[in-house]
């Protein structure tokens, strides 16, 4: 059985719904053929672990500087990964990337994302390949289906020809064909794409993110778009909600990894336990010191403020598909 390892925060100034929930863990049969590779002094592990010290895993972090990423990476590196890290930023935002790991260990790479042999390129070292491509909205030059279906395809397939013998790929837990959100619509066609390129291929589907820099907890907390009161669908008491910390996911992402016998199968990682979204808001304002004022607002005029919002050019506060997710 794969290891996960999934700590929670304390929580215990909430009125808990369930205390008694563990992270799913689905399991998919598969079997895929990888071309054998030459081993790389730099997959060897040796050394009393730690930074220094070298773990036998060369990993390319697709994505990696998005929210989740940063912490993926730090794990990576506290453990003495060698790290790539494909990215289309300039030098100067990704420098933060460089203490997380010992000198000459994390290897910067510019990509395009619609360029196949600049995929390959940027994985044909490695051993291990994680996937965390995302975006909350959608642009003008990349919709969903480029950002969760066709370049999560591309990752696979390219890691496949290469031979690479594991790969990551994140999702979401409330992935559905079904769903009414474009989102999570995507993300579910992107799981079977991975799936269908590299069959061995471990599925991370988390819950509701929250940390730090998380667009979780900052998205209700930053509602001052509406003045003093906080619009809620149903006032939040028909939503339940039941988030996992970023740096379990990112512990979970590494246990995978190091585990040899997590090839092909479905994580679902969430926290132990649920809670209304009234619940989570309301102790959201607690700490930050503000007064709570809820009111119902009904999900029509929310996709109409959504659209509104959605109009920014630059990063929209909301959209009418996140007013979906949430």
């Amino acid at each position: 059985m794969a290891t996960v390892a999934l700590v929670s925060r304390p929580a215990s100034v909430l009125p808990k719904i369930s205390s008694s929930c563990s992270p799913a863990v689905l399991s998919a049969a598969s079997v895929s053929t990888v071309q054998q590779r030459k081993l790389h002094h730099a997959v060897i592990p040796k050394g009393k672990g730690g930074r220094s010290s070298s773990s036998g895993i060369a990993a390319t972090v697709f994505g990696a500087t998005g929210f989740l990423g940063r912490y993926v990476v730090n794990r990576l590196g506290r453990i003495g990964s060698q790290i790539i890290i494909p990215h289309r930023s300039d030098q100067y935002d990704i420098m933060y990337f460089r203490p997380m790991g010992d000198l000459g260990q994390i290897i910067f790479m510019e990509w395009d994302a619609r360029n196949k042999d600049s995929i390959k390129q940027a994985l044909e070292h490695s051993n291990v390949v994680i996937n965390l491509v995302g975006r909350e909205w959608e642009t003008r030059n990349y919709r969903f289906e480029d950002v969760f279906v066709t370049i999560p395809q591309q990752i696979a397939k390219a890691a496949r020809e290469v031979g690479i013998p594991k790969l990551v790929h994140m999702s979401h837990l409330n992935a559905d064909i079904r769903s009414p959100s474009k989102y999570l619509r995507n993300k579910a066609v992107g799981e079977t794409a991975v799936r269908d390129e590299f069959p061995d291929a471990i599925i991370m589907k988390p819950s509701e993110i929250f940390g730090r820099e998380d667009r979780f907890f900052n998205y209700y907390a930053n509602m001052r778009w509406f003045g003093n009161a906080i619009p809620l669908i149903s006032m939040g008491k028909k939503t339940v909600k039941q988030p996992v910390h970023v740096v379990d996911v990112a512990k979970a992402i590494i246990n995978a990894a190091r585990d040899p016998d997590a090839n092909g199968k479905t994580y679902a990682l969430v926290g132990p336990n649920r809670y209304l979204l009234h619940d989570l808001v309301e102790y959201i304002y607690a700490v930050a010191h503000r007064p709570f004022v809820p009111y119902p607002l009904p999900r029509p005029l929310y996709h109409l403020a959504a659209q509104f919002f959605a109009m920014n050019p630059f990063e929209p506060w909301t959209t009418p598909d996140k007013v979906e997710r949430v």
